[in-house]
């Protein structure tokens, strides 16, 4: 069998967190994972995508080009996810010249064959920043079910895709203005015309979890419309249509079709055509794993774009879409730093630990909660007391009695079969489970293997029937170490760093390799030896708010600057003289500040912290030689230092009058 495997492509404004990682990238490497194991022809592929208006919206707040940002973040999200044990075959990225030319050779397939149309749209643009406003540019409340902060392309609340203009009290996400409505040219998807072929495709696919396919049959019976696929920003794939000059592609078009151009860029040098294999032969299957805000872009607008191209391409043989992982009941939050981030997350636990807990308690049908206490009892009583604590058992027991081999059993007792058949029927209902997707539960059934294993030792006590019985203590050693195998090669999906060592522990090689599923059906023979039993799992034992203090410790630690560094900043003691509001601006005030003698002008976000009055007379910290920038139409030539608790700011001032102009050493 034929299989690929796709995970939805981050975006790179910054680094993912737990939530975003479990749903999409982790759930899709413990099926890429499996499929190996089974010997099946696999190629799993994903990307960092550059190009979504998150991207351009961080890196106009932090003054470089998206570029930058992007290179930045890609390398350091690649290196995450190889700390993270992720298998791609290929993870690459949508500023790739391979992805470019696909998704405008495809688009451009797609126009001619008349699916794709110009209109006038009415469009936010701000006119403080200049620019129109597309997708996350804009914010304001969603029209449907009233979510403060939905985004102009999607209300991540309630999963709608959104037009920018339907947002009640729309704002610039840049500024805060409040943007006006200016006429502009776009190209447009057609997907009305496709509803009929999309509703076969979706009543006749069985696969699609309940999620998904409820989700995108309510989307198509209200009523397709057809979707605006360019956009006016500078930052993206420049679009292929005649007359479309200064456009690029709506990143959501891209991004799906990335799949695509990633498998195409990993046969590039090897047998280019093998790519066509994946996509156009009908034995092929094609698995994507998302969250559930991205439900319609795969069930719907990648089978559509397909579609539309009058080619016969496999379309999405399964979309695994995950609800929320919230934190502490709470949805992830950058902003904030509300949550765990995946950079964190390894420096405060290994690997391990955190794929197990995550997989463990993977949102499947509800939004889950994670807490440090759920974090500290899977691995506490689950990984270490129960599966780590049984395969040590078992392989002492064979190191200390039986000079580590696998013992000859004779006459098994009516508990050493049962053990045997309870196996089998894990080992096949473990293999149901990960057959349809059911990462959860399989994961389940293998800690209840260990946990079995357990109360089977226990019941036959081998430490004494060593001595009483030896034959018995045989039969019992035997029974585990068929247990402890099969646990070994179940567990690599999931954990499988230390799935590879307990593999070297009992010796089946120095890696549980593909093609290694089909040993769970063959016994491990006696006289196999095994190696010394070493213990790969420590509990916990720190407290939830132990945690919580290393966390804030790190994100405390400044990154280390030279004294040359410090010494370019030219800080000062002003005095504000006067403090004007900035219209159509919420939380700006311009600011004129003394600096012994000289006036300069700031710009700073503090209406909601102090009343203009309150700040006339006030001495502040002030960064004297900062490069002007216009902000609101107002230029800002200096910076006013301020601290930050949460979402709270305070002034930073001198305990006791100074001179302004004071330099601050």
């Amino acid at each position: 069998m034929r299989i690929l495997v796709t995970s939805a492509w981050p975006y790179i404004n910054f680094v993912p967190h737990i939530g975003n990682i479990i749903g999409s990238v982790l759930s899709a490497d413990v099926i890429a994972r499996y499929y190996r194991l089974k010997g099946e022809e696999v190629l799993f592929v994903s990307g960092s995508d550059e190009h979504g208006t998150p991207i351009e919206v961080e890196a106009a707040k932090l003054g470089i080009h998206p570029k930058t940002l992007t290179d930045v973040n890609h390398a350091k999200v690649s290196e995450l996810f190889r700390r993270w044990e992720i298998s791609f075959d290929n993870y690459t990225r949508t500023e790739s010249e391979t992805h470019k030319k696909f998704v405008q050779d495809l688009l451009m397939k797609i126009y001619r064959n008349g699916y794709i149309f110009t209109k006038e749209a009415e469009i936010p643009y701000c006119p403080e920043e200049k620019r129109f406003l597309p997708d996350r540019f804009v914010e304001g409340k969603c029209p449907y079910c009233g979510y403060e902060r939905a985004r102009g392309d999607q209300c991540e609340s309630c999963g709608r895709l959104l037009e920018p203009t339907k947002l009640v009290d729309m704002r610039c996400a840049i500024c805060g203005a409040e943007p006006i409505i200016k006429k502009t040219k776009h190209w447009y998807f057609d997907m009305p015309k496709l509803s009929e072929k999309l509703l076969e495709y979706l009543n006749s696919n069985e696969r699609l979890t309940g999620s998904a396919r409820n989700f995108s049959l309510r989307f198509i019976e209200e009523g397709l419309k057809a979707r605006a696929i360019t956009r006016d920003t500078e930052w993206g794939i420049p679009a292929p249509f005649p007359g479309a000059e200064g456009k690029t592609i709506y990143v959501w078009v891209e991004a799906v079709l990335g799949y695509i151009s990633a498998t195409i860029e990993y046969f590039k040098g090897k047998d280019e055509s093998r790519w066509r294999d994946f996509w156009f032969d009908k034995d092929s299957r094609t698995l994507f794993f998302i969250g559930k805000d991205n439900i319609p872009f795969h069930t719907i607008i990648l089978p559509a774009l397909l579609m539309a191209t009058h080619e016969d391409w496999v379309l999405p043989w399964n979309v695994s879409a995950t609800e929320f992982l919230l934190f502490k009941g709470e949805k992830f939050s950058k902003s904030r730093r509300w949550g765990v981030w995946i950079d964190e997350a390894l420096n405060l636990f290994p690997v391990d630990y955190w794929r197990y807990v995550l997989l463990a308690i993977r949102p499947e049908n509800k939004d889950t909660n994670f807490t440090w206490k759920i974090f500290i009892e899977k691995v506490n009583s689950e990984l270490n007391d129960t599966i780590g604590n049984f395969i040590h058992r078992a392989i002492t027991f064979l190191n200390r009695y039986f000079d580590s081999k696998v013992p000859e059993p004779r006459e098994l007792d009516t508990l050493d079969r049962e053990m045997l058949n309870d196996l089998e029927k894990s080992v096949s209902e473990i293999e149901r489970d990960l057959e349809n997707i059911r990462i959860q539960s399989a994961l389940g059934k293998i800690y209840s293997l260990a946990q079995a294993g357990n109360r089977y030792l226990n019941l036959k006590e081998p430490w004494k029937t060593f001595k009483s019985d030896p034959q018995v203590c045989a039969n019992t050693l035997y029974v585990a170490m068929q247990i402890v195998k099969a646990l070994v090669i179940t567990l690599k999906p999931f954990i499988p760093r230390a799935a590879d060592k307990f593999c070297r522990m009992i010796n089946l090689g120095e890696e549980v390799s593909n093609g290694m599923w089909k040993e769970l059906y063959r016994p491990l023979p006696p006289g196999h030896k095994v190696n010394k039993a070493e213990v790969l799992f420590r509990k916990i034992d720190l407290t939830e708010s132990d945690i919580e203090r290393r966390i804030e410790s790190m994100r405390s630690k400044p990154e280390l600057v030279s004294i040359e560094d410090f010494a370019k900043l030219d800080l000062r003691v002003g005095r504000i003289v006067e403090a004007e509001a900035i219209p159509k601006s919420r939380k700006l005030i311009k600011l004129t500040i003394d600096i012994g003698g000289e006036f300069k002008q700031a710009v700073a976000g503090i209406a909601g912290e102090y009343g203009l009055e309150e700040l006339k007379g006030k001495e502040v910290a002030v960064l004297v030689n900062l490069k002007p920038k216009t902000i609101f139409g107002v230029k800002s030539e200096v910076m006013i230092l301020a601290s930050q608790d949460d979402e709270k700011l305070s002034l930073i001032v001198p305990d006791r009058e100074v001179k302004t102009g004071s330099k601050i050493t």
